[in-house]
């Protein structure tokens, strides 16, 4: 009997691995070099709602999707286009600030950062009554995840460390910064970007 291949998860993210010295200019004043962007987010998401940045994607047009799946079990497919260009704009700049990646965070080209999400058949895939309560099903996953992205600040401050001294983001540390990025974007598809019904698993691999 063939051996059973795991289903992979709705959402796929990851970040290409930066195989070279990383600038450590650039590294060192991260947070400053990061401001202009970081200005085009916030007045971007001021414009269209509170968020943050465990939620990726969520915003005013969630309760919109949410009366529309459960009234006319439909997603209209320019919203869920809008919310997933937004959550891959907040990974960019996310993964920027966490010294994954040198390159200035663009407001449209994918860059080095990997993040989709396949449009869902409403009908067929979406149940029309959960979007009324993952939100409350997320919460497992939520005070997990506090823990978890408290962790990969500590992880991120020992990688720009290392960074300084020796040029490179240490291989470990990276992946375990881009399983917490993953698990959170995970948790966003589910309960606020409410792209699938399958919940998502408690893990930080691919």
């Amino acid at each position: 009997m063939a051996a059973m291949t795991p289903v992979s998860y709705p959402l796929t993210f990851d970040v290409d691995y930066p195989d070279r010295n990383l600038n450590r200019l650039s590294s060192a004043f991260r947070l400053i070099w990061a401001i202009p962007i970081l200005i085009v987010l916030a007045v971007g998401f001021g414009q269209i709602g509170q968020q943050h940045a465990l939620f990726a994607g969520f915003s005013i047009l969630f309760l919109p999707v949410v009366l529309l799946l459960v009234f006319r079990h439909k997603y209209p497919r320019w919203w869920f286009d809008f919310n997933l260009e937004l959550m891959r704009f907040h990974a960019r700049v996310t993964a920027y600030l966490n010294l994954l990646r040198d390159e200035y965070p663009s407001t449209d080209d994918h860059q080095t950062v990997h993040l989709d999400v396949p449009y869902p058949n409403a009908p067929a895939d979406l149940n029309r009554w959960l979007p009324l309560v993952k939100w409350l099903l997320a919460i497992p996953h939520i005070i997990i995840l506090v823990f978890l992205n408290i962790a990969a600040i500590v992880v991120v401050l020992i990688a720009w460390f290392a960074i300084l001294f020796t040029g490179r983001y240490p291989r470990g540390l990276f992946n375990f910064v881009v399983g917490v990025m993953r698990w959170n974007f995970r948790v966003s598809a589910y309960a606020f970007l409410l792209a699938t019904d399958r919940y998502p698993p408690f893990s930080l691999a691919a």
